[in-house]
């Protein structure tokens, strides 16, 4: 089941709204929807031209919905590359309380 488009376009709106207008040639950060997940990324362009034009892509959360109890759960990427239940939420039937924990990153372990 796809993820409802009002629920992806508030993360867009939150991914649009963190990103400063005088920083978008520079930063931007963007979700994406795959199956039950919205993964939300930041992208840089590349800091030397001879490396092409391609931006690079950093994944900082995700989010998962369990359609069984029709919630979202946050999730962080650990360095193996896996996503890893982010324990300091509860899943929620809103994404807003989840977005917000991403945003004040109390942690330290979405933004460093």
């Amino acid at each position: 089941m796809a993820v409802p488009q009002d629920i992806l376009s508030e993360v867009a709106r939150f991914c649009e709204e963190r990103t400063p207008v005088e920083l978008r040639d520079r930063l931007r950060l963007e979700c994406s929807a795959r199956g039950n997940a919205i993964t939300i990324v930041e992208r840089r362009p590349p800091w030397n031209p001879s490396f092409g034009t391609d931006w690079t892509t950093s994944e900082i959360a995700q989010l998962r919905r369990d359609t069984a109890r029709g919630t979202w759960s946050l999730r962080w990427q650990g360095r193996d590359g896996r996503w890893h239940a982010y324990e300091d939420t509860r899943p929620s039937r809103d994404v807003g309380p989840l977005l917000a924990e991403v945003d004040a990153d109390p942690t330290g372990i979405f933004w460093g």
